[in-house]
């Protein structure tokens, strides 16, 4: 079984692929963010090391990838490399931050690794307010991040919109604007509770929506 968490940046991936990979006792793969020797210097200057990190995500995914299909074992793998190639390369592009010639370049490479690739069993897509994904990158604190722009998150979550609306394989959305997993333990019992309907084929689509609560506690909704 392989369950894949896509989501902005600071959307709360890696805390999830951490809970759930603890709870189902399954292996996780994170992401090779703290281990990419372009990350600092691409948020110093996009434009000059845009093509460079895409690469190197999209080869370190890729890699990802073989393994869990050799392996045949159950994984949580934190973002996908169907993010990279429909959402984080075309933005690029499309702001002027990558060249044509590279993004073409980048995309024939994709396409050639996507032919080789099954997607997830179940995807789960984080959605995230902008003010939910800027209060997450100023709690973690990576120094990295402090340059990060507010229009290139706003970019990424319209694309990522986008994506979603048209993905055609067993997904499951969680609002992290109103679904607070991390901090509060009856929202991930709610989530556990799609995602073991969704492993077991009960329903398919649908976006967590959290019980009215009861007079006096805590707002929650879908």
């Amino acid at each position: 079984m392989h369950i894949a968490i896509a989501g902005n940046i600071g959307s709360g991936k890696t805390t999830l692929t951490k809970m759930l990979s603890k709870h189902y006792n399954w292996a996780a793969e994170y992401e090779s963010a703290e281990n990419n020797p372009y990350l600092v210097s691409f948020y110093e200057d996009m434009q000059r090391w845009s093509f460079n990190i895409q690469i190197f995500f999209l080869n370190a995914r890729f890699r990802q990838l073989v393994e869990i299909q050799k392996q045949n074992k159950n994984v949580i793998q934190d973002r996908t490399i169907f993010e990279d190639a429909y959402i984080f390369a075309p933005n690029l592009h499309d702001m002027g931050l990558m060249a044509s010639r590279d993004y073409e370049n980048y995309i024939s490479l994709f396409e050639l690794i996507n032919s080789l690739i099954a997607p997830p069993d179940l995807l789960i897509y984080l959605r995230a307010s902008t003010s939910t994904l800027v209060s997450q990158i100023q709690k973690r604190g990576r120094k990295y991040e402090n340059t990060i722009r507010l229009d290139y998150l706003q970019n990424l979550n319209e694309r990522y919109e986008k994506w979603i609306s048209g993905y055609k394989g067993k997904l499951l959305i969680i609002n992290t604007d109103e679904c607070r997993f991390a901090e509060n333990q009856d929202d991930f019992g709610h989530v556990l509770e799609q995602v073991n309907a969704e492993l077991f084929g009960l329903f398919q689509g649908k976006e967590i929506t959290l019980p009215e609560p009861q007079k006096g506690k805590r707002k929650s909704k879908k």
